[in-house]
Protein backbone atom coordinates (compact mmCIF):
# COMPACT_ATOMS: atom_id res chain seq x y z
CA UNK A 1 0.00 0.00 0.00
CA UNK A 2 2.70 2.53 0.94
CA UNK A 3 4.69 2.60 -2.32
CA UNK A 4 1.57 2.37 -4.50
CA UNK A 5 -0.33 5.17 -2.79
CA UNK A 6 2.84 7.26 -2.77
CA UNK A 7 3.07 6.72 -6.53
CA UNK A 8 -0.66 7.37 -6.87
CA UNK A 9 -0.49 10.79 -5.18
CA UNK A 10 2.77 11.67 -6.95
CA UNK A 11 1.07 10.90 -10.27
CA UNK A 12 -1.78 13.28 -9.41
CA UNK A 13 0.66 16.02 -8.43
CA UNK A 14 2.53 15.52 -11.70
CA UNK A 15 -0.59 15.47 -13.89
CA UNK A 16 -2.48 18.19 -12.00
CA UNK A 17 0.03 20.59 -10.40
CA UNK A 18 -2.80 22.98 -9.58
CA UNK A 19 -3.81 20.63 -6.74
CA UNK A 20 -0.50 20.72 -4.88
CA UNK A 21 -1.09 23.91 -2.88
CA UNK A 22 -4.55 22.85 -1.72
CA UNK A 23 -3.43 19.33 -0.76
CA UNK A 24 -0.48 20.50 1.33
CA UNK A 25 -2.09 23.55 2.94
CA UNK A 26 -4.48 21.22 4.73
CA UNK A 27 -1.57 20.06 6.95
CA UNK A 28 -0.94 23.29 8.90
CA UNK A 29 -4.68 23.99 8.93
CA UNK A 30 -5.32 20.57 10.47
CA UNK A 31 -2.61 21.04 13.10
CA UNK A 32 -4.11 24.37 14.10
CA UNK A 33 -7.55 22.78 14.44
CA UNK A 34 -6.11 19.93 16.51
CA UNK A 35 -4.32 22.35 18.83
CA UNK A 36 -7.19 24.79 19.42
CA UNK A 37 -9.66 21.94 19.86
CA UNK A 38 -7.73 19.78 22.31
CA UNK A 39 -5.59 22.41 24.05
CA UNK A 40 -7.85 25.46 23.98
CA UNK A 41 -11.27 23.81 24.08
CA UNK A 42 -12.62 25.80 21.10
CA UNK A 43 -15.64 24.35 19.29
CA UNK A 44 -15.31 22.78 15.86
CA UNK A 45 -17.98 24.58 13.81
CA UNK A 46 -16.22 27.86 12.99
CA UNK A 47 -12.73 26.30 12.51
CA UNK A 48 -14.26 23.67 10.21
CA UNK A 49 -15.87 26.30 7.99
CA UNK A 50 -12.64 28.32 7.82
CA UNK A 51 -10.62 25.19 7.03
CA UNK A 52 -12.91 24.31 4.14
CA UNK A 53 -12.70 27.87 2.78
CA UNK A 54 -8.90 27.81 3.02
CA UNK A 55 -8.62 24.46 1.20
CA UNK A 56 -10.87 25.55 -1.67
CA UNK A 57 -9.36 29.05 -1.72
CA UNK A 58 -5.93 27.46 -2.15
CA UNK A 59 -7.34 25.33 -4.96
CA UNK A 60 -8.73 28.42 -6.71
CA UNK A 61 -5.31 30.06 -6.45
CA UNK A 62 -3.61 26.95 -7.77
CA UNK A 63 -5.92 26.89 -10.78
CA UNK A 64 -5.74 30.59 -11.60
CA UNK A 65 -2.24 31.67 -10.49
CA UNK A 66 0.40 29.95 -12.57
CA UNK A 67 3.35 30.47 -10.23
CA UNK A 68 1.39 28.72 -7.46
CA UNK A 69 1.22 25.54 -9.53
CA UNK A 70 4.07 23.61 -7.93
CA UNK A 71 5.73 21.43 -10.53
CA UNK A 72 8.82 19.37 -9.85
CA UNK A 73 11.59 19.97 -12.41
CA UNK A 74 11.37 17.73 -15.44
CA UNK A 75 14.66 16.70 -17.01
CA UNK A 76 15.27 15.61 -20.59
CA UNK A 77 17.48 12.54 -20.80
CA UNK A 78 18.77 10.48 -23.65
CA UNK A 79 16.46 7.71 -24.79
CA UNK A 80 16.74 4.61 -22.64
CA UNK A 81 18.26 6.41 -19.65
CA UNK A 82 16.47 6.08 -16.32
CA UNK A 83 15.56 9.33 -14.57
CA UNK A 84 16.16 8.92 -10.85
CA UNK A 85 15.22 12.55 -10.22
CA UNK A 86 11.91 12.51 -12.05
CA UNK A 87 8.93 14.44 -10.61
CA UNK A 88 7.35 11.13 -9.60
CA UNK A 89 10.39 10.10 -7.53
CA UNK A 90 10.80 13.54 -5.95
CA UNK A 91 7.14 13.78 -4.96
CA UNK A 92 7.18 10.21 -3.62
CA UNK A 93 10.21 11.03 -1.44
CA UNK A 94 8.51 14.15 -0.07
CA UNK A 95 5.37 12.15 0.72
CA UNK A 96 7.32 9.50 2.63
CA UNK A 97 9.08 12.19 4.68
CA UNK A 98 5.63 13.51 5.59
CA UNK A 99 4.50 9.98 6.46
CA UNK A 100 7.32 9.59 8.98
CA UNK A 101 6.22 12.64 10.95
CA UNK A 102 2.51 11.80 10.60
CA UNK A 103 3.19 8.35 12.06
CA UNK A 104 5.05 9.48 15.18
CA UNK A 105 3.10 12.65 16.00
CA UNK A 106 0.10 12.36 18.35
CA UNK A 107 -3.08 11.43 16.50
CA UNK A 108 -4.93 14.50 17.79
CA UNK A 109 -2.31 16.89 16.40
CA UNK A 110 -2.20 15.87 12.72
CA UNK A 111 -3.74 12.61 11.54
CA UNK A 112 -7.15 13.00 13.20
CA UNK A 113 -7.80 16.68 12.33
CA UNK A 114 -6.39 16.18 8.81
CA UNK A 115 -8.81 13.34 8.17
CA UNK A 116 -11.53 15.53 9.66
CA UNK A 117 -10.79 18.39 7.26
CA UNK A 118 -10.54 15.97 4.34
CA UNK A 119 -13.88 14.41 5.22
CA UNK A 120 -15.60 17.77 4.78
CA UNK A 121 -13.80 18.38 1.51
CA UNK A 122 -14.82 14.91 0.32
CA UNK A 123 -18.48 15.43 1.23
CA UNK A 124 -18.60 18.81 -0.53
CA UNK A 125 -16.95 17.37 -3.65
CA UNK A 126 -19.36 14.42 -3.71
CA UNK A 127 -22.32 16.78 -3.30
CA UNK A 128 -21.06 18.90 -6.22
CA UNK A 129 -20.61 15.82 -8.41
CA UNK A 130 -24.14 14.70 -7.51
CA UNK A 131 -25.46 18.15 -8.48
CA UNK A 132 -23.54 17.94 -11.73
CA UNK A 133 -25.01 14.52 -12.39
CA UNK A 134 -28.54 15.89 -11.99
CA UNK A 135 -27.90 18.82 -14.33
CA UNK A 136 -25.69 17.04 -16.86
CA UNK A 137 -27.76 13.95 -17.62
CA UNK A 138 -24.60 12.20 -18.89
CA UNK A 139 -24.90 9.60 -21.62
CA UNK A 140 -23.97 6.12 -20.40
CA UNK A 141 -21.02 5.49 -22.68
CA UNK A 142 -20.14 2.02 -21.45
CA UNK A 143 -21.97 -0.85 -23.18
CA UNK A 144 -24.51 -2.67 -20.99
CA UNK A 145 -23.11 -5.96 -22.27
CA UNK A 146 -19.61 -5.66 -23.70
CA UNK A 147 -19.14 -8.13 -26.54
CA UNK A 148 -15.71 -6.75 -27.44
CA UNK A 149 -13.76 -7.57 -24.29
CA UNK A 150 -9.95 -7.22 -24.45
CA UNK A 151 -8.29 -10.61 -24.55
CA UNK A 152 -6.10 -9.81 -21.54
CA UNK A 153 -8.95 -8.57 -19.33
CA UNK A 154 -9.78 -10.69 -16.25
CA UNK A 155 -13.14 -12.50 -16.09
CA UNK A 156 -16.02 -10.65 -14.46
CA UNK A 157 -16.47 -13.50 -11.98
CA UNK A 158 -14.83 -13.48 -9.47
CA UNK A 159 -13.00 -10.21 -10.15
CA UNK A 160 -16.10 -8.04 -9.95
CA UNK A 161 -16.01 -8.73 -6.20
CA UNK A 162 -12.36 -7.71 -6.04
CA UNK A 163 -12.41 -4.45 -7.99
CA UNK A 164 -15.29 -2.98 -5.95
CA UNK A 165 -13.46 -3.86 -2.75
CA UNK A 166 -13.43 -0.58 -0.84
CA UNK A 167 -16.91 0.35 -1.96
CA UNK A 168 -18.51 -2.67 -0.33
CA UNK A 169 -16.25 -4.34 2.23
CA UNK A 170 -12.53 -4.00 2.75
CA UNK A 171 -9.94 -5.92 4.70
CA UNK A 172 -7.75 -2.82 4.90
CA UNK A 173 -10.57 -1.00 6.65
CA UNK A 174 -10.57 -3.75 9.26
CA UNK A 175 -6.96 -2.86 10.00
CA UNK A 176 -7.81 0.84 10.19
CA UNK A 177 -10.79 0.31 12.48
CA UNK A 178 -8.84 -1.84 14.92
CA UNK A 179 -5.60 0.14 14.71
CA UNK A 180 -6.69 3.76 14.73
CA UNK A 181 -10.46 4.33 14.61
CA UNK A 182 -11.28 2.36 17.76
CA UNK A 183 -8.67 4.35 19.69
CA UNK A 184 -10.28 7.67 18.77
CA UNK A 185 -13.89 6.93 19.75
CA UNK A 186 -15.17 8.75 22.80
CA UNK A 187 -17.86 6.12 23.40
CA UNK A 188 -17.82 2.47 22.34
CA UNK A 189 -21.40 2.78 21.08
CA UNK A 190 -20.23 5.30 18.46
CA UNK A 191 -18.44 2.49 16.61
CA UNK A 192 -21.60 1.40 14.82
CA UNK A 193 -22.32 4.87 13.45
CA UNK A 194 -18.71 5.58 12.52
CA UNK A 195 -17.93 2.21 10.95
CA UNK A 196 -21.20 1.50 9.18
CA UNK A 197 -21.70 5.14 8.20
CA UNK A 198 -18.20 5.31 6.75
CA UNK A 199 -18.79 2.27 4.56
CA UNK A 200 -22.11 3.69 3.34
CA UNK A 201 -20.36 6.92 2.34
CA UNK A 202 -17.56 4.99 0.67
CA UNK A 203 -20.16 2.91 -1.15
CA UNK A 204 -21.61 6.19 -2.42
CA UNK A 205 -18.16 7.25 -3.54
CA UNK A 206 -17.74 3.94 -5.39
CA UNK A 207 -20.99 4.54 -7.29
CA UNK A 208 -19.87 8.07 -8.20
CA UNK A 209 -16.55 6.71 -9.49
CA UNK A 210 -18.33 4.15 -11.69
CA UNK A 211 -20.64 6.83 -13.10
CA UNK A 212 -17.73 9.20 -13.76
CA UNK A 213 -15.60 6.56 -15.46
CA UNK A 214 -18.44 5.10 -17.53
CA UNK A 215 -20.82 8.00 -18.18
CA UNK A 216 -18.86 11.14 -17.28
CA UNK A 217 -16.20 10.36 -19.86
CA UNK A 218 -18.95 9.94 -22.44
CA UNK A 219 -19.79 13.64 -22.12
CA UNK A 220 -16.67 14.46 -24.09
CA UNK A 221 -12.96 13.79 -24.35
CA UNK A 222 -10.14 14.36 -26.81
CA UNK A 223 -9.01 11.30 -28.77
CA UNK A 224 -5.55 10.57 -30.16
CA UNK A 225 -6.30 12.55 -33.33
CA UNK A 226 -7.14 15.66 -31.29
CA UNK A 227 -10.89 15.53 -32.01
CA UNK A 228 -13.55 15.76 -29.32
CA UNK A 229 -15.67 12.61 -29.14
CA UNK A 230 -18.65 11.69 -26.99
CA UNK A 231 -20.71 8.64 -26.03
CA UNK A 232 -19.51 5.22 -27.11
CA UNK A 233 -16.78 6.80 -29.24
CA UNK A 234 -15.32 8.41 -26.11
CA UNK A 235 -15.43 5.07 -24.31
CA UNK A 236 -13.58 3.37 -27.19
CA UNK A 237 -11.05 6.20 -27.46
CA UNK A 238 -10.14 6.12 -23.79
CA UNK A 239 -10.28 2.45 -22.88
CA UNK A 240 -9.44 0.94 -26.26
CA UNK A 241 -8.94 -2.79 -26.54
CA UNK A 242 -5.77 -3.35 -24.52
CA UNK A 243 -6.35 -3.96 -20.82
CA UNK A 244 -2.65 -3.98 -19.93
CA UNK A 245 -2.18 -0.51 -21.46
CA UNK A 246 -4.38 1.02 -18.75
CA UNK A 247 -1.68 2.33 -16.46
CA UNK A 248 -2.01 4.46 -13.34
CA UNK A 249 -2.20 7.83 -15.18
CA UNK A 250 -5.03 6.50 -17.34
CA UNK A 251 -7.05 5.05 -14.47
CA UNK A 252 -6.64 8.20 -12.37
CA UNK A 253 -7.44 10.37 -15.37
CA UNK A 254 -10.64 8.44 -16.10
CA UNK A 255 -12.23 9.50 -12.81
CA UNK A 256 -10.79 13.02 -12.74
CA UNK A 257 -11.80 13.84 -16.33
CA UNK A 258 -15.16 12.09 -16.10
CA UNK A 259 -16.01 13.71 -12.79
CA UNK A 260 -14.91 17.12 -14.07
CA UNK A 261 -17.21 16.71 -17.08
CA UNK A 262 -20.17 16.37 -14.72
CA UNK A 263 -19.03 19.24 -12.49
CA UNK A 264 -18.36 21.46 -15.48
CA UNK A 265 -22.08 21.87 -16.23
CA UNK A 266 -22.61 23.79 -12.98
CA UNK A 267 -22.79 27.50 -13.86
CA UNK A 268 -20.55 28.62 -11.01
CA UNK A 269 -17.63 26.30 -11.87
CA UNK A 270 -15.15 26.58 -14.72
CA UNK A 271 -13.80 23.46 -16.40
CA UNK A 272 -10.33 24.08 -14.89
CA UNK A 273 -11.71 24.45 -11.37
CA UNK A 274 -13.87 21.35 -11.84
CA UNK A 275 -10.78 19.30 -12.74
CA UNK A 276 -9.00 20.70 -9.70
CA UNK A 277 -11.85 19.87 -7.30
CA UNK A 278 -11.98 16.23 -8.39
CA UNK A 279 -8.20 15.82 -8.51
CA UNK A 280 -7.60 17.33 -5.06
CA UNK A 281 -10.39 15.17 -3.65
CA UNK A 282 -8.61 12.07 -4.96
CA UNK A 283 -5.19 13.25 -3.76
CA UNK A 284 -6.37 14.10 -0.24
CA UNK A 285 -8.42 10.92 0.03
CA UNK A 286 -5.38 8.84 -0.98
CA UNK A 287 -3.15 10.80 1.41
CA UNK A 288 -5.31 9.82 4.38
CA UNK A 289 -4.78 6.19 3.38
CA UNK A 290 -1.03 6.72 3.00
CA UNK A 291 -0.39 8.26 6.42
CA UNK A 292 -2.80 5.88 8.18
CA UNK A 293 -1.14 2.88 6.50
CA UNK A 294 2.27 4.09 7.69
CA UNK A 295 1.03 4.25 11.28
CA UNK A 296 -0.53 0.79 10.97
CA UNK A 297 2.73 -0.57 9.58
CA UNK A 298 4.51 0.95 12.54
CA UNK A 299 2.11 -0.85 14.90
CA UNK A 300 2.76 -4.16 13.14
CA UNK A 301 6.53 -3.73 13.34
CA UNK A 302 6.34 -2.79 17.03
CA UNK A 303 4.19 -5.87 17.74
CA UNK A 304 6.68 -8.05 15.89
CA UNK A 305 9.44 -6.50 17.97
CA UNK A 306 7.53 -7.39 21.11
CA UNK A 307 6.82 -10.93 19.95
CA UNK A 308 10.49 -11.44 19.10
CA UNK A 309 11.67 -9.63 22.26
CA UNK A 310 13.72 -7.27 20.07
CA UNK A 311 13.56 -3.94 21.89
CA UNK A 312 14.82 -1.62 19.11
CA UNK A 313 11.79 -2.48 16.95
CA UNK A 314 9.46 -1.66 19.83
CA UNK A 315 10.57 1.97 19.67
CA UNK A 316 8.06 3.95 17.57
CA UNK A 317 10.77 6.02 15.86
CA UNK A 318 12.77 2.96 14.87
CA UNK A 319 9.65 1.09 13.76
CA UNK A 320 8.47 4.06 11.70
CA UNK A 321 11.91 4.40 10.12
CA UNK A 322 11.82 0.74 9.10
CA UNK A 323 8.32 1.13 7.64
CA UNK A 324 9.18 4.28 5.69
CA UNK A 325 12.58 3.06 4.43
CA UNK A 326 11.20 -0.28 3.23
CA UNK A 327 8.19 1.37 1.58
CA UNK A 328 10.31 4.05 -0.05
CA UNK A 329 12.89 1.48 -1.15
CA UNK A 330 10.21 -0.56 -2.92
CA UNK A 331 8.74 2.60 -4.43
CA UNK A 332 12.08 3.58 -5.98
CA UNK A 333 12.49 0.31 -7.86
CA UNK A 334 11.76 -0.03 -11.57
CA UNK A 335 8.23 -1.32 -11.95
CA UNK A 336 6.50 -3.00 -14.89
CA UNK A 337 6.87 0.21 -16.92
CA UNK A 338 10.66 0.05 -16.62
CA UNK A 339 10.81 3.48 -14.99
CA UNK A 340 12.30 4.02 -11.51
CA UNK A 341 9.80 5.20 -8.93
CA UNK A 342 7.13 2.73 -10.02
CA UNK A 343 8.26 -0.19 -7.85
CA UNK A 344 4.97 -0.24 -5.96
CA UNK A 345 3.32 -1.61 -9.09
CA UNK A 346 5.42 -4.79 -8.80
CA UNK A 347 3.27 -6.15 -5.96
CA UNK A 348 0.14 -4.08 -6.62
CA UNK A 349 -1.65 -6.87 -8.59
CA UNK A 350 -1.81 -8.79 -5.30
CA UNK A 351 -3.55 -6.03 -3.37
CA UNK A 352 -7.17 -6.57 -4.42
CA UNK A 353 -7.30 -10.25 -3.57
CA UNK A 354 -5.20 -9.96 -0.39
CA UNK A 355 -7.39 -7.07 0.75
CA UNK A 356 -10.52 -9.18 0.35
CA UNK A 357 -8.95 -12.29 1.86
CA UNK A 358 -8.20 -10.17 4.90
CA UNK A 359 -11.87 -9.14 4.97
CA UNK A 360 -12.81 -12.83 5.00
CA UNK A 361 -10.51 -13.46 7.94
CA UNK A 362 -12.05 -10.44 9.70
CA UNK A 363 -15.42 -12.18 9.39
CA UNK A 364 -13.86 -15.15 11.18
CA UNK A 365 -12.66 -12.89 14.00
CA UNK A 366 -16.15 -11.41 14.39
CA UNK A 367 -17.70 -14.88 14.33
CA UNK A 368 -15.36 -16.07 17.11
CA UNK A 369 -16.16 -13.01 19.21
CA UNK A 370 -19.88 -13.75 18.90
CA UNK A 371 -19.56 -17.50 19.51
CA UNK A 372 -17.52 -16.88 22.66
CA UNK A 373 -20.31 -14.63 23.92
CA UNK A 374 -23.03 -17.14 22.89
CA UNK A 375 -24.46 -14.75 20.31
CA UNK A 376 -26.05 -15.80 16.97
CA UNK A 377 -23.81 -15.79 13.90
CA UNK A 378 -26.27 -16.77 11.13
CA UNK A 379 -26.07 -13.34 9.49
CA UNK A 380 -22.30 -13.79 8.99
CA UNK A 381 -22.50 -17.08 7.13
CA UNK A 382 -23.27 -15.86 3.59
CA UNK A 383 -21.02 -12.75 3.47
CA UNK A 384 -18.25 -14.59 5.31
CA UNK A 385 -18.40 -17.51 2.88
CA UNK A 386 -18.33 -15.18 -0.14
CA UNK A 387 -15.41 -13.15 1.23
CA UNK A 388 -13.36 -16.30 1.74
CA UNK A 389 -14.22 -18.22 -1.43
CA UNK A 390 -14.30 -15.47 -4.07
CA UNK A 391 -10.90 -13.89 -3.24
CA UNK A 392 -9.39 -17.38 -2.89
CA UNK A 393 -10.70 -18.20 -6.37
CA UNK A 394 -9.44 -14.89 -7.79
CA UNK A 395 -5.98 -15.40 -6.31
CA UNK A 396 -5.63 -18.87 -7.82
CA UNK A 397 -6.75 -17.50 -11.17
CA UNK A 398 -3.99 -14.90 -10.95
CA UNK A 399 -1.39 -17.41 -9.77
CA UNK A 400 -2.07 -19.66 -12.77
CA UNK A 401 -1.78 -16.67 -15.12
CA UNK A 402 1.46 -15.48 -13.54
CA UNK A 403 3.04 -18.93 -13.57
CA UNK A 404 2.00 -20.09 -17.05
CA UNK A 405 1.65 -16.89 -19.11
CA UNK A 406 3.85 -15.78 -21.99
CA UNK A 407 5.84 -13.61 -19.57
CA UNK A 408 5.74 -15.59 -16.32
CA UNK A 409 6.02 -13.63 -13.07
CA UNK A 410 7.26 -16.10 -10.49
CA UNK A 411 7.58 -13.43 -7.78
CA UNK A 412 3.84 -12.67 -7.82
CA UNK A 413 2.97 -16.34 -8.22
CA UNK A 414 5.18 -17.29 -5.26
CA UNK A 415 3.79 -14.58 -2.99
CA UNK A 416 0.26 -15.53 -4.04
CA UNK A 417 0.84 -19.20 -3.16
CA UNK A 418 2.21 -18.22 0.27
CA UNK A 419 -0.84 -16.04 0.91
CA UNK A 420 -3.21 -18.85 -0.09
CA UNK A 421 -1.43 -21.31 2.18
CA UNK A 422 -1.65 -18.84 5.07
CA UNK A 423 -5.38 -18.51 4.49
CA UNK A 424 -5.86 -22.28 4.45
CA UNK A 425 -3.85 -22.47 7.69
CA UNK A 426 -6.01 -19.79 9.34
CA UNK A 427 -9.24 -21.50 8.31
CA UNK A 428 -7.97 -24.85 9.59
CA UNK A 429 -7.04 -23.25 12.91
CA UNK A 430 -10.52 -21.74 13.11
CA UNK A 431 -12.24 -25.05 12.46
CA UNK A 432 -10.15 -26.78 15.13
CA UNK A 433 -10.88 -24.07 17.70
CA UNK A 434 -14.57 -23.63 16.94
CA UNK A 435 -16.09 -26.05 19.48
CA UNK A 436 -13.53 -25.21 22.15
CA UNK A 437 -14.21 -21.47 21.90
CA UNK A 438 -18.00 -21.54 22.32
CA UNK A 439 -19.06 -19.76 25.51
CA UNK A 440 -15.45 -19.20 26.65
CA UNK A 441 -15.15 -15.48 27.38
CA UNK A 442 -11.82 -13.78 26.64
CA UNK A 443 -9.67 -12.52 29.49
CA UNK A 444 -10.69 -9.00 30.62
CA UNK A 445 -8.57 -6.12 29.35
CA UNK A 446 -6.35 -4.25 31.82
CA UNK A 447 -7.73 -0.92 33.09
CA UNK A 448 -6.82 2.24 31.19
CA UNK A 449 -3.95 4.27 32.56
CA UNK A 450 -4.63 7.75 33.92
CA UNK A 451 -4.73 10.71 31.54
CA UNK A 452 -1.31 11.93 30.45
CA UNK A 453 -0.06 15.14 31.95
CA UNK A 454 -0.60 18.18 29.76
CA UNK A 455 -3.32 16.72 27.52
CA UNK A 456 -6.81 15.31 27.55
CA UNK A 457 -6.00 12.04 25.86
CA UNK A 458 -5.69 8.60 27.47
CA UNK A 459 -2.35 6.86 27.08
CA UNK A 460 -2.64 4.36 24.26
CA UNK A 461 -5.62 6.27 22.92
CA UNK A 462 -5.55 9.50 20.98
CA UNK A 463 -1.83 9.96 21.68
CA UNK A 464 -0.91 6.58 20.13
Amino acid sequence: VLPVFGLFIATIFRQYPQTVLSAWISLPVAMIIGYITYKRGIGLLVPSIFALLIVYGALWLGVNVEWLQFEMPQRTLAEGRADYLSPTILWTAVLFIYCFFASVMPVWLLLQPRDYVNSHQLIVALALVAMGLLFAHPQWAAPAVNTDVPLDAPPILPFLFITIACGAISGFHCLVSSGTTSQQLQFETDAQYVGYGAMLLEGGLAVVVIIACAAGLGMGMTNAAGATVTGRAAWEAFYGHNWSAMGLPQTVGAFVEGGANMLGVLPFLSRELAVGIVAVMVACFAATTLDTATRLQRYVIQELGGALSFKPLQNKYVATTVAVVVGLGIAMLKGPTGQPGTGGLILWPLFGTINQLLAGLAFMVVAFYLIRHNRPIWFLVVPGFLMVVLPFWAMWHQIIGWATGDNPNYLLAGVGIVVELLQIWMIAEGVLMWRRAKGVLPAPLPPLKPAMAGGPEIEGGRSC
